[in-house]
């Protein structure tokens, strides 16, 4: 993947409709998991970007394509750099070795094509 790719939002996008069929069978559930994510993501001790970056990288650690997507897609829209995207996918290949050699660049490339995107729609 490179310059112009959009497979992460791709992935975003191909995910949206089943988890709105789930959603619809599942509702109370859905919708704490919704509160839930709210009350963990709210700034407190830590703030918003600090828990998105620990978001990421648990997402990159899981292998989870769908909350890599979803997370490098909040830090991107939060400004975050890229530098600490990676300082903080670092830490995933300390604890977790040649995967996390592997799902590290995935995440890294997410979140760059999302703060592409985001960067892009500034000066539109």
């Amino acid at each position: 993947m490179g310059e112009g790719s959009t497979r992460w939002r791709e992935v975003q996008s191909e995910l949206r409709q089943p988890a709105l069929d789930m959603r619809a069978l599942i509702p109370d559930a859905w919708k704490a998991y919704a509160e839930l994510h709210k009350a963990s993501m709210a700034p407190g001790v830590l703030d918003s970007k600090t828990k998105e970056l620990i978001a990421l990288a648990v997402a990159d650690a899981v292998q989870c394509d769908g909350c890599i997507a979803s997370h490098a897609r909040a830090l991107a829209r939060m400004g975050v750099s890229e530098a600490e995207v990676a300082e903080a996918l670092a830490v995933v290949i300390l604890l977790r070795g040649g995967p996390g050699t592997v799902y590290g660049p995935r995440s890294l490339e997410a979140f760059q094509e999302f703060k592409r995107h985001y960067e892009g729609r500034e000066g539109s």
